[in-house]
């Protein structure tokens, strides 16, 4: 008679798919039994907006609510002021896999939580808590150590605060990193191009500009012409290439010859490679504004630069299977897949670490940065979507963990994705 008998190799891999259904389950009941919590978490963010590096409530609100929740290590200060770091760890020996989740929670001038910060920072506090859950009851089942890291990253709409704490090592030793971003759309990835702020300032001479006007030297002469400068120069540009800026400041009476001027660029190019060739253009206008009107100029560029994502496929394929399976719509949209182009600091940690920054839809088809997004972000019915992002990304964390061929492939294509980057730029 023929046998039905599988393998030992077969039956490993069946326990193995057995144990990450009952995991993956454990994960969304673990969320759904903290959601009341998690949305007092979130609200509370959102109901005191607060601006980069002053996050203070935020900060202590989340500090708070992990210091309750039992099993975590926190670090309230870390690194930085309005940082944080929980850490739970598993028990055991052998090789130990550091997952990471990250939270923002700095909001908007004027417009508070229009680019739905306070979500961000409840999915990175929602995924860490239902990993760890899940976790909790299989340690001796798993096939590595686990180190789940949930960090409170402040400062993305402004400063760069994951810059910041990339130079001070806070990144050191993580394997992957999770984190998901309002939209309006269910995305795995929007494109993400890279970013420098630059400020310049012209100084001339003041002067009477109707008694005396040739005694001045007409430092908004030069703010127009930088300006013209820069919009005459898109027609050299890459179409992929985005310049944007304002004046700041112009002068102070009609009838007094400016002799301070100052305005403000964002400059964007797809890949961190391409940024340096911009801006050197760019300087090439802002400097000959100012030898055109006898100006002296002042060039300042924001203390840090953003990059772009590095991409990983396989971390994206998970991360869209797992939400499918909870009812996530992904968008086949080729406008919204190709040309939305924000810019993020997680760009820069995914030179560090491999990692996936997704986007969810929130119940609302305002736009990010509008004061219908700010209402949008705080309203209950954000909270379904929410908690389901949180729920797919702690449930890819676990296809990493308990298959080690998948974080084989992430880390195969992060090691791809940086060589493909550097011979981008020696090539420009």
């Amino acid at each position: 008679s023929s046998s039905n008998t599988n393998s030992p190799q077969e039956n490993k891999m069946s326990e193995s798919g057995e144990l990450l259904t009952e995991l993956k389950d454990r994960v969304s009941r673990s969320i759904d039994g903290a959601s009341a919590e998690l949305h007092e978490l979130s609200r509370d963010i959102w109901s005191c907006p607060e601006l980069a590096y002053q996050e203070s409530r935020a900060h202590d609100r989340l500090v708070a609510f992990f210091t309750h929740e039992q099993g975590w290590t926190v670090d309230a200060r870390f690194k930085l002021e309005t940082a944080f770091r929980a850490v739970w760890r598993t028990g055991g020996v052998g090789e130990c896999v550091n997952v990471g989740f990250l939270c923002e929670y700095d909001a908007l001038p004027g417009i508070g939580h229009a680019c739905g910060h306070n979500l961000i920072a409840e999915v990175g506090a929602a995924a860490g808590l239902g990993l760890k859950a899940a976790l909790e009851g299989a340690q001796g089942r798993l096939p590595v150590q686990v180190q789940i890291t949930v960090l409170g990253t402040p400062a993305e709409e402004d400063v760069g605060g994951k810059v910041d704490l990339l130079k001070e090592g806070a990144f050191q030793g993580m394997d992957v990193v999770f984190m998901a971003h309002p939209s309006k759309e269910d995305a795995t990835y929007l494109p993400c191009v890279a970013e420098h702020d630059v400020t310049i300032k012209y100084h001339g001479k003041a002067s009477h500009a109707s008694s005396y006007p040739w005694k001045g030297v007409n430092a908004l002469d030069a703010a127009v012409l930088c300006y013209t400068n820069m919009s005459v120069l898109r027609q050299q540009m890459r179409p992929d290439w985005r310049v944007h800026g304002v004046i700041k400041h112009g002068g102070l009476k009609p009838n007094i010859i400016p002799d301070y001027t100052e305005l403000e660029y964002y400059l964007r190019t797809p890949t961190r490679a391409e940024l340096p060739v911009l801006k050197e253009k760019a300087e090439r206008c802002f400097r000959s504004a100012a030898v055109a009107t006898g100006c002296e100029v002042e060039i300042q560029y924001a203390r840090n630069a953003f990059d772009n994502i590095l991409r990983i496929p396989e971390l994206e394929q998970l991360f869209e299977r797992n939400g499918k399976s909870l009812g996530m719509d992904f968008t086949t949209d080729e406008d919204v897949l190709t040309n939305e182009s924000g810019s993020t600091d997680f760009g820069n940690v995914t030179f560090v670490v491999p990692g996936i920054h997704s986007y969810f839809y929130i119940g609302s088809n305002a736009l990010n940065h509008t004061p219908e997004y700010t209402v949008a972000a705080g309203d209950d019915k954000a909270q379904f979507f929410t908690l389901r992002t949180a729920k797919a990304l702690a449930m890819t964390a676990l296809d990493l963990l308990l298959q080690p061929k998948a974080m084989q492939r992430v880390k195969q294509e992060f090691i791809e994705a940086k060589l493909k980057d550097e011979k981008t730029s020696s090539r420009i």
